[in-house]
């Protein structure tokens, strides 16, 4: 079993993430393709199993809504990261710090808590062409100095991780990041924030209550 990443190598992690999902395209943004579970069901167990005093909510397993958002938003305007240095909160599957750097971003760093996202951004990154830096652990313990644009998707779905990351994500743009949030409505997304965009997302009814979701990109201002 693996209780977090230490007795487990990336080779291995890799391996499970091979062995429980495939390869294909995301729905929002076709032109971008992730490593992503073919039934929800089995891969819960799976993760499950392997997983001892962890959450084994395999979220790096799909293209969330606002991550989707957020993806397409950076590829349709590329010159919103051009060159930039991009962190992406909370990554996932690594889908927005790959989006990121197909347009063009100078460097994205992925971060996230579960021990799979590392293997999960490692091949999703290969599959297209991509590398993004992969940082474990809380990044809501420490400011990210040294970005020009972050970005989350799907981050307001759960109450305490709500609550610490618009802090959070307000004093990024407070020292003068940009800083775009996906958000397809969730129970605690903020009201307020500026909108630049919205898509109808394609969503599996195994995850979501509903096969379209309305998702907004929006603006964490000072």
């Amino acid at each position: 079993m693996l209780d977090g990443t230490a007795h487990h190598t990336l080779a291995d992690r890799i391996a499970f993430v091979r062995a429980h999902t495939a390869p294909a395209p995301v729905p929002l943004a076709p032109e971008l393709v992730l490593w992503q579970a073919t039934e929800v069901t089995p891969l819960w167990h799976a993760t499950a199993a392997a997983l001892a005093g962890w959450d084994d909510a395999p979220f790096w397993a799909f293209p969330w809504a606002g991550g989707q958002a957020l993806a397409r938003h950076l590829l349709d305007h590329p010159e919103r990261v051009r060159g930039r240095r991009v962190f992406d909160l909370a990554t996932g599957s690594g889908l927005v710090a790959i989006a990121a750097l197909r347009a063009g971003a100078a460097v994205a760093v992925a971060a996230d808590l579960d021990p799979f996202c590392d293997a999960a951004v490692a091949l999703n990154g290969a599959e297209n062409g991509v590398a993004p830096a992969f940082v474990a652990g809380d990044a809501l313990l420490a400011a990210p100095d040294g970005f020009d644009v972050i970005l989350a998707g799907d981050v307001f779905y759960e109450r305490r991780l709500a609550e610490a990351a618009l802090p959070w994500l307000a004093a990024a743009a407070r020292r003068g990041a940009t800083v775009w949030v996906g958000d397809p409505g969730r129970i605690y997304s903020p009201p307020g924030l500026p909108e630049l965009a919205a898509y109808d997302v394609p969503t599996p009814l195994e995850l979501e209550d509903r096969r379209v979701r309305r998702t907004r990109v929006l603006a964490v201002v000072p």
